[in-house]
């Protein structure tokens, strides 16, 4: 059967026709030259990961689409270097996001109570428990256990964007019970639970 897969129509019409041992052996062929390839682009081993696990998951949902490429392996690395130029965006302008609400977070505590701000604290823990619990499952993953949304993909068993529709509903939930006036507030402690969820 793998003689039969080197042969890449074939491949890609077993891909299509969503065989696994295809996908296996794609990733199998594929996942170490890939993974170098993104860790020279992002100098990072978890990011690298990362990237590649997300560009497989990716090409496994869109593999109905695949039947034209004229070569898999470039178009491999061609998803892997648009991954990293994507998560490369995201970063610069996590870091720029951050930078501001930190600085809005170092006005709101000037101005507010230790007490009001414990009670904003413990609201948030008690939404959040209250929370759906696919919705809940999720978010505490991402936020106090700190998995990127392909590992929780992988652990949860669900597509990338089930993670992302449970985190947009959790986080719509929570702004709605803590007020928007709080979202900026919200955003800082589940970015850096650690620090403010102690047990």
């Amino acid at each position: 059967m793998k003689n039969n897969f080197k042969n890449h129509d074939y491949l890609l019409k077993r891909l299509e026709k969503g065989d696994e041992k295809a996908y296996m052996y794609m990733v199998d062929i594929y996942y170490s030259d890939l993974f170098n390839y993104a860790k020279n682009l992002s100098r990072d081993h978890y990011r690298a990961d990362d990237i590649v696990q997300n560009v497989f998951i990716v090409v496994w949902e869109k593999r109905k689409r695949l039947r034209h490429i004229a070569s898999l392996k470039k178009f491999l690395y061609k998803s892997v270097y648009n991954e990293f130029i994507d998560l490369y965006r995201k970063d610069v302008a996590t870091t720029a996001l951050e930078k501001k609400y930190i600085e809005e977070m170092d006005l709101y505590l000037e101005k507010t109570s230790e007490k009001e701000f414990n009670d904003l604290v413990n609201l948030i823990k008690q939404e959040i428990e209250s929370l759906p619990p696919k919705c809940k499952e999720t978010f505490l993953l991402s936020r106090m256990e700190g998995l990127s949304y392909v590992e929780i993909s992988n652990y949860l068993k669900v597509s990338i964007k089930t993670v992302e529709t449970h985190m947009s509903k959790a986080f719509r939930i929570l702004r709605e019970k803590i007020g928007k006036n709080n979202s900026t507030i919200l955003f800082i402690l589940t970015r850096h639970p650690l620090k403010i969820f102690h047990t």
